[in-house]
């Protein structure tokens, strides 16, 4: 059963790579030489969901990356997860040697989503957050 967990923690980890290869438009000669390495050595290369995106056949847009990548760290991730997702990130971004302004995007994404950072808030806190600046937006537009 572990295994199973772990090899879909990998399939969606290489998902979210394979996205950020392309969060510039293009993907690199060294971004697809590593991606095409990964896949090969999780045993990835050649599953029905990877192999379409490996292949190149369809673009993988921004705003599918940040799904991934919010879907991956889920609400309560571990600073295991997000250090192993960090480091897999910088490296394909930085395999090409730039950094395009989507992928800092997609870093600095990725910054604002470390636990270490703030203790974790429930989507209710979001939420009753969102309702009080509203409403103090509102009472000062009325004075």
């Amino acid at each position: 059963m572990a295994t199973n967990l772990n090899a879909n923690k990998q399939k969606k980890l290489l998902k979210i790579l394979i996205g950020a290869a392309w969060i510039d438009g293009t993907v690199q000669a060294e971004e697809r030489e590593y991606l095409h390495k990964m896949a090969q050595q999780e045993g990835l290369a050649n599953d029905p969901e990877i192999k379409p995106l490996l292949s190149e056949l369809r673009q993988v847009k921004p705003q599918e990356c940040y799904d991934w990548l919010n879907a991956y760290l889920g609400e309560n991730h571990t600073q295991e997860d997000y250090q192993e997702l960090l480091e897999a990130l910088s490296a394909i971004i930085y395999s090409d040697g730039q950094v395009d302004t989507a992928e800092a995007k997609l870093l600095t994404q990725l910054q604002e989503l470390d636990p270490a950072n703030d203790p974790p808030q429930t989507v209710f806190n979001k939420f009753l957050k969102s309702v009080q600046l509203l409403y103090r937006k509102a009472l000062e537009e009325k004075t």
